[in-house]
């Protein structure tokens, strides 16, 4: 981190039960999305390969047919930009909110995010799943990430709808300074 990111990111740890966007039902951003405990559904169509996730049924479109990022406001999700290297699909993203966290410990980025995600299948029922994630404005350095992701095995499975509710404890003095407190 750079040194007053640093201070950020301890701050939202204090406050995390209350300060944490997913905590908030808002989207969780990338890559927090990938490695949270929801399924989700790959689908390449001609151009675009589709993400659907079940958290906030969540829909996320990848742009394969090599189109630039266009100049939008950001993103929850980002902009994806895809393009295959053999049998892995890299994906550029950029233009995202400042909104999101990489998780439930106030990791955080900027708006200055960029991330390069790389999806390998290393078998029929597992894709290898790889992250660099560069921002200046909060890291000195790009930083990456890597793990498994597996197929699910369930005859007939479908994404569930999800219904998002705020945290309960959101007003559990246990889990907030008596600054914070309502």
């Amino acid at each position: 981190y750079q040194p007053g990111a640093l201070a950020r990111r301890n701050e939202n740890f204090a406050k995390r039960a209350s300060l944490d966007p997913e905590a908030k039902c808002y989207l969780p951003g990338l890559p927090r999305m990938t490695y949270m405990p929801f399924p989700f559904q790959i689908v390449q169509v001609p151009g675009n390969v589709i993400i659907a996730y079940e958290y906030r049924n969540a829909t996320r479109i990848i742009r394969t047919d090599n189109p630039p990022h266009p100049s939008t406001p950001p993103f929850w999700m980002g902009d994806s930009r895809g393009r295959w290297d053999g049998d892995t699909l890299v994906v550029d993203v950029r233009s995202f909110t400042d909104q999101t966290w990489f998780d439930r410990a106030g990791n955080f980025h900027s708006d200055a995010l960029h991330i390069e995600e790389r999806y390998t299948r290393t078998g029929p029922d597992h894709i290898t799943y790889e992250v660099t994630v560069e921002d200046p404005k909060v890291f000195t350095r790009p930083w990456k990430m890597r793990m498994p992701v597996y197929r699910r095995q369930e005859q007939n499975l479908v994404l569930l709808e999800y219904q998002c509710h705020s945290y309960a404890f959101d007003k559990d003095p246990r889990y907030f300074s008596k600054s914070e407190q309502r």
